[in-house]
């Protein structure tokens, strides 16, 4: 399935607000979107979970528990639970265990989430990069991934001073580095959607409308799929 990215700000919009098209296109999705009909993407979910994937700072945590919300549904953060479980924070396990050991106990804390039941989970950013745990996802799960580009991360990261692989380096290429490694990984998701400047509503409409769309194609007779990825 091709990204289903929503259109980018047009020339001479403002990257903090939506514009005035993108305003009107997000008023009719709140329009079309009818109690009827996200109670039809519950039930189109069955047991499986929405699960959100990407790198730090692309807004995994803020749309989730606004996707959750116009879904009915509950919300999980992934690093949360770990942190619960663990009774440390995320950084502390980084910094007196390692990263190996966390991505154990990670792969753990989201394969027991994913049994839970419906709901939208958010990873952490290295979690989908485990080959067993896009498996489980894959079993249990729908994928999005909200795609940002390098300037909208690194402007939201550097307002949080709890990311374990920035603690040291330059951000800048630390970014990078994680993009060229992981980008490849995430393309396999699900689904896509661009995660940008724009109120996280604009951003949360647009993966409502892509998981409406996918879960139409999922329902189709297999021969009447088409091209399968994107439309």
């Amino acid at each position: 399935m091709e990204p289903c990215g929503p259109p980018r700000i047009a020339p001479g919009g403002s990257p903090d607000r939506p514009t005035t098209k993108e305003r009107a296109r997000l008023a009719e999705r709140k329009k079309d979107l009818r109690p009827e009909q996200l109670t039809a993407i519950r039930e189109a979910l069955g047991s499986r979970c929405v699960v959100l994937i990407g790198l730090m700072g692309a807004g995994k945590t803020a749309v989730g528990r606004r996707l959750a919300a116009k879904l009915d549904l509950p919300f999980t953060d992934a690093d949360s639970e770990i942190e619960l479980a663990a009774g440390q924070t995320v950084s502390e396990i980084f910094a007196d265990y390692g990263e190996p050991y966390f991505r154990k106990g990670e792969s753990r804390v989201i394969a027991r989430l994913l049994r839970d039941g419906p709901q939208v989970l958010a990873t952490g950013g290295g979690a989908y990069m485990d080959e067993g745990t896009r498996a489980n996802i894959k079993e249990r799960g729908i994928s999005i991934w909200l795609k940002a580009e390098l300037p909208v991360l690194l402007q939201r990261v550097r307002r949080r001073d709890n990311r374990p692989l920035l603690a040291s380096g330059d951000p800048d290429k630390v970014m990078r580095d994680l993009m060229k490694k992981r980008y490849p990984i995430y393309a396999e998701a699900d689904i896509t959607v661009e995660s940008r400047d724009v109120p996280h509503d604009v951003i949360v409409a647009d993966t409502v409308e892509a998981l409406v769309r996918w879960l139409e194609r999922e329902a189709k007779p297999a021969g009447a799929k088409g091209r399968g990825k994107g439309e």
